[in-house]
Formats: structure tokens, C-alpha cells, sequence
């Protein structure tokens, strides 16, 4: 999982801070504003519940909330959206 972290992938680094979130929360945080700055909306829901528990600064969550916002926005295209709405249709009875 480290090395899948470590390689880009927003949902093994959003893990890794679940796995430190026992032990170190500070290191947990460090991995959900990573994993948050690459989209990952998990890791959003993870830090603003280290927000309500006071291990995240205000500062902090904006910043990683606008980080999420960007790479959100980064990956959108009407392609993707097309995408979206056919599966949504697709799974809809």
C-alpha cells in the first residue's frame, strides 16, 4: 500500500492515514490532506472529523478544502460527465 501511496494513488494514501490514525494522528492528517489534495473525498470526511476533534487547524482544512476543490475541477471534462450520467442511468432501475 506504501508504494501505491507513494505512486500517486489518492486511496492508498487516504488507507495509510487510516492505519496511523490509532497511533498518530498528526501523521494520519499529514496522509488525508495528500490523499484530499489529489481529489480523494474520504480524506475530506477524515479531516474535517479531525477538525471537529482538534488535530487539524482551520487553516489547514480550508487549504486542503481548496486543494480538493482544484483537483476536483481538474478532472472534470464532458466526457467524464457523460460518463457519469450513462452509468448513473445504467444502475437506475
Amino acid at each position: 500500500m506504501e508504494e501505491a501511496a507513494i505512486g500517486g494513488h489518492p486511496n492508498a494514501r487516504h488507507n495509510l492515514g487510516c492505519i496511523e490514525e490509532d497511533g498518530n494522528e498528526e501523521r494520519a492528517v499529514k496522509h488525508w490532506i495528500i490523499a484530499a489534495a489529489q481529489g480523494n473525498n474520504d480524506s475530506i470526511k477524515a479531516l474535517m472529523d479531525a477538525f471537529r476533534r482538534g488535530f487539524v487547524s482551520k487553516d489547514d482544512l480550508a487549504a486542503a478544502l481548496r486543494a480538493h476543490q482544484a483537483a476536483v475541477e481538474e478532472t472534470k471534462s464532458p466526457q467524464r460527465e457523460a460518463a457519469d450520467a450513462y452509468v448513473r442511468k445504467m444502475r437506475s432501475p
